[in-house]
């Protein structure tokens, strides 16, 4: 997940504004007219009282980051983008299309294989679990990220910029690119049109997918702009999750939920498999193939009971 702290950094003399000032804004306008129409047009009618407590603990813990990477924001990324945009990988393209092109599929990338990443290995999972623990999935749970989450992602994206000599303007580009998908895949609402869409981006019924309870349902659909990465990595999933959020209980209030961000619960790790019930699920089956003819119920659980176990 990206940072999402340029939101507040506005200057509200119109007069003056610059092209920063001007895309903070035009997030914030594409930020209202999202929360209207899930408001209006919800896909999932969300029970008010929960979504009231989604929506305070995920704006309080946007205003904790914000207050917390104030030093490293996205203005940051601008400064390494000035320094360093002359030295990159990217240099030895002549065509200035291709060279913005180019830095706007990188940062692309590096969002999917972070976010991949970030499922795979328990120690980043640890912090990335905090996004995904809300139940009531709307607009605000793309604020939901825990404040060393952020400081990753900043550090990976000042590497990137400088490995490639990404451009100031593509940084801003990508960052605002990058906001209003985040946004706009979070939101809690349905259209026309949006299948054939998702064969492009990442959509809401996609994402939706990747908030399930599931692992073997939200490990997919790692995308944050395009959805070209998880058809070409096989990651692509489309299916309506039962439920949305995270297994087992999880704090949902702000301090606790930062807390939450620095403990790998028990909850939260694999559990080992229930080896009776496997067995016991395979031997029926092949009883069901035998047409559950009596006299070889032993021979099936032996069967099945060596099978499991090699499996396992």
């Amino acid at each position: 997940m990206l940072r999402l702290t340029i939101l507040p950094e506005f200057n509200f003399s119109w007069p003056t504004l610059v092209p920063g000032e001007v895309l903070a804004l035009t997030l914030l306008m594409a930020f209202a007219v999202l929360v209207t129409l899930e408001f209006h047009a919800p896909r999932e009618k969300l029970p008010k009282k929960y979504l009231r407590q989604s929506y305070k603990t995920n704006f309080g813990l946007f205003i904790v980051n914000s207050i917390a990477m104030s030093l490293v924001s996205a203005s940051s990324l601008l400064i390494v983008a000035e320094r360093y945009s002359d030295k990159g990988l990217f240099n030895i393209l002549t065509s200035p299309t291709w060279k913005a092109v180019l830095s706007l599929l990188s940062l692309d990338l590096l969002m999917y294989l972070w976010h991949k990443a970030s499922h795979r290995f328990d120690s980043l999972w640890m912090f990335h679990r905090v996004h995904h623990n809300d139940p009531y999935l709307n607009i605000s749970t793309a604020f939901r990220i825990h404040v060393l989450e952020l400081f990753i992602i900043f550090i990976l994206k000042a590497i990137s910029i400088i490995i490639f000599g990404i451009e100031e303007a593509m940084v801003l580009t990508s960052e605002a690119v990058m906001t209003f998908f985040i946004m706009f895949h979070h939101t809690n609402i349905s259209f026309i049109g949006e299948n054939l869409l998702g064969q492009v981006i990442i959509v809401p019924s996609l994402h939706r997918t990747h908030h399930s309870t599931q692992r073997c349902e939200h490990d997919s659909n790692y995308g944050a702009v395009l959805s070209l990465w998880d058809r070409l990595f096989g990651t692509l999933s489309k299916v309506e999750p039962v439920a949305i959020g995270i297994k087992g209980n999880s704090p949902q209030d702000l301090i606790n939920l930062i807390k939450f961000g620095f403990t790998l619960s028990a909850s939260s790790t694999v559990q080992p498999p229930n080896l009776d019930a496997m067995i016991a699920e395979a031997a029926y089956y092949k009883a069901e193939k035998r047409g559950f003819h009596p006299g070889s119920d032993i021979q099936d659980w032996l069967e099945a009971k060596g099978e499991i176990i090699t499996r396992v």
